[in-house]
């Protein structure tokens, strides 16, 4: 099945992002037509070359010879090409080779390359990662002979930080990093779910490893960030010999076979200090907190491949008679309740793109907005709805992926209509970068006591004002009814929140944060609803479709949300493992 770039789709959610006004103010050589030409070229460059190697990265796979990792098959070449076509330096700094784009603009060509072949876009989301961490915390010297390889893509990125018995847990690692008496470190010890840590796709692989000194302090206070490449590189920047570090293996996975997970081992490798001795977890959480939302980004991604392929098929699929045409044998479409599912799909997948992109332009705010005020409240709101992002966005992936198989029926329980894949890749969205019941604490333990609780209250607020602007408009006013319960359930579980620490907030802590991304998720769609009112086309007509389902499918059960997050944590102490069946 062929992906199609939702480019229009892309555009709107950019719009009612703000991305306008991003761009008038602080991209004054950046206009509509030229966001426009990137995102088309992007979309061409997808479809044409990353797609069709989705089928066969999951097919076939990376693969671990004689010591070294071998990438699916043409995923090397189409790396190369990417790297050509400057798709890997758009937002980076120009001072370091970018082209000096929004973040919101990177994130939705990430969206296709996502969706095109999630198992090749891991490799340059990684690298995306760690060109921000040495753009603000690498050496100079890191910054003048690594970040520029980085941003041109010559290079690639990786993230080394679990290992056997630190997972979650970073507080448990134990790879050592010894002074080598000559200004740098010697870095020994095994890392562990390596994504793309090795491959035959660039000519050096830049490894930034979270190690201990000897002297340093227990726990995550004692952590330290490390920069070892695959090639040494000298003062001049030239390439020399291997260093000491290697693929161990790589692991055989449930899905995204074609980006190969390594077991990384270090054995006395060469590597200098990134930052400041250990304060490394400090460092690294800039490259965790960009990962993660490209990990939002991915579950859209992925939701948005499965819904394509579900639609296709749906409309080729012959079964049984429609309801109402009559038709036999009728196209699965032509069945109330598959339609339910897709329209449903849909509109899932266009609130969790509206909560990504929009949480890239906060981003791009928090940097460029006009006043010191404004970037504060900028990179709040950014802080609040990553969490969201990340975990808002991946389970609608999973979601979407199954309800893809669904309308499938029994052909999407088999693996030659690929709608497998789509699920079996989405699955690992949820977990890695920080499982999605992580985000859920950082959300209910960190994000939303901001200011008090503030920064909720103030995003509360303008869905209240939305609301108004939905009760006057005889097409929305059910979806204004939904949204105003929605957030009232959304700011009775805010003080409950606020007002329970400790282990009942935490038990409540998934709960929040999926009613969190419904309402938000809603209020966007609401937003998309109202910018596309007064068009006659169809698509934009579909959007108040979309709010309108999503208001009495999703809205409509944000009550007995909000009761989930007050009232289910009561049992949790109380029931032991026996209760369980343990």
């Amino acid at each position: 099945m062929t992906f199609r770039a939702p480019l229009r789709d892309l555009a709107l959610a950019l719009k009612t992002a703000g991305h306008p006004a991003l761009v008038a103010h602080g991209f004054p050589e950046l206009d509509e037509d030229t966001v426009a030409a990137v995102l088309e070229a992007a979309g061409a460059f997808t479809e044409e070359e990353l797609a069709p190697l989705n089928r066969k990265g999951d097919q076939v796979g990376a693969r671990y010879e004689n010591g070294a990792v071998v990438s699916a098959p043409g995923f090397a070449a189409a790396y190369q090409a990417f790297v050509a076509g400057g798709w890997n330096s758009l937002s980076a700094a120009p001072e370091h080779g970018g082209q000096g784009l929004t973040k919101a603009m990177e994130l939705a060509v990430f969206e296709m390359i996502q969706a095109a072949n999630m198992a090749f876009g891991l490799c340059p989301m990684l690298t995306q990662a760690a060109i921000e961490a040495l753009a603000l915390h690498g050496s100079e010297r890191q910054k003048r002979l690594v970040l520029p390889k980085l941003v041109s893509g010559e290079w690639t990125g990786t993230m080394n930080l679990t290992e056997p018995q630190a997972g979650s847990d970073l507080a448990a690692v134990t790879t050592r990093a010894e002074p080598d008496g000559q200004g740098g470190y010697r870095l020994t010890g095994q890392k562990i779910f390596i994504t793309w840590g090795d491959h035959d796709a660039a000519e050096n692989i830049c490894h930034l490893v979270l190690a201990r000194l000897p002297d340093s302090p227990p726990g995550v206070k004692g952590i330290s960030l490390f920069l070892a490449t695959k090639r040494l590189v000298d003062d001049e920047g030239a390439l020399g010999a291997a260093n000491t570090l290697r693929a161990g293996s790589i692991e055989h996975k449930l899905g995204i076979h074609g980006s190969p997970t390594c077991v990384m081992l270090f054995e006395g490798a060469q590597a200098e200090l990134v930052g400041e001795v250990n304060n490394g977890i400090a460092h690294m959480f800039v490259m965790m907190n960009a990962a993660r939302l490209q990990v939002g980004v991915q579950g859209v991604a992925i939701a948005e491949r499965a819904f394509q392929q579900a639609l296709a098929f749906s409309q080729e699929r012959k079964q049984g008679r429609a309801v109402w045409s009559a038709e036999y044998p009728a196209p699965l479409y032509g069945h109330p309740d598959v339609r339910r599912t897709l329209l449903l799909m849909k509109a899932k997948i266009e609130a969790a793109r509206a909560i990504c992109l929009t949480t890239g332009v906060l981003a791009d705010l928090a940097n460029l907005a006009p006043t010191e005020s404004e970037r504060t409240t900028a990179r709040q709101r950014q802080e609040l709805l990553t969490p969201i992002a990340k975990a808002w966005s991946t389970d609608i992936g999973v979601d979407v992926a199954s309800a893809g198989v669904q309308v499938h029926g029994g052909m999407g329980f088999i693996e030659e209509t690929g709608a497998a894949q789509h699920y079996r890749d989405a699955r690992i969205a949820p977990i890695y970068e920080g499982t999605n019941g992580i985000q859920a604490i950082d959300l209910v333990g960190r994000k939303v006591p901001m200011e008090g609780g503030g920064v909720m209250d103030a995003l509360c607020a303008e869905m209240h004002a939305t609301v108004a602007e939905l009760k006057v408009s005889s097409a929305l006013e059910s979806v204004g009814q939904r949204l105003e319960a929605g957030v009232a359930a959304l700011e009775r579980a805010t003080d409950w929140v606020l007002n329970n620490k400790g282990p009942n907030a935490l038990a409540g802590a998934t709960a929040y944060l999926k009613l969190a991304g419904d309402v938000i998720g809603g209020w966007m769609l609401a937003r998309q609803a109202l910018a596309t009112a007064q068009d006659a086309d169809d698509w934009s007509q579909s959007k108040s479709a979309l709010a309108r389902i999503y208001a009495s499918q999703v809205l409509a059960q944000a009550p007995g949300l909000a009761d989930g997050v007050v009232e289910g944590a009561g049992d949790l102490e109380a029931v032991g493992a026996a209760a369980l069946g343990a």
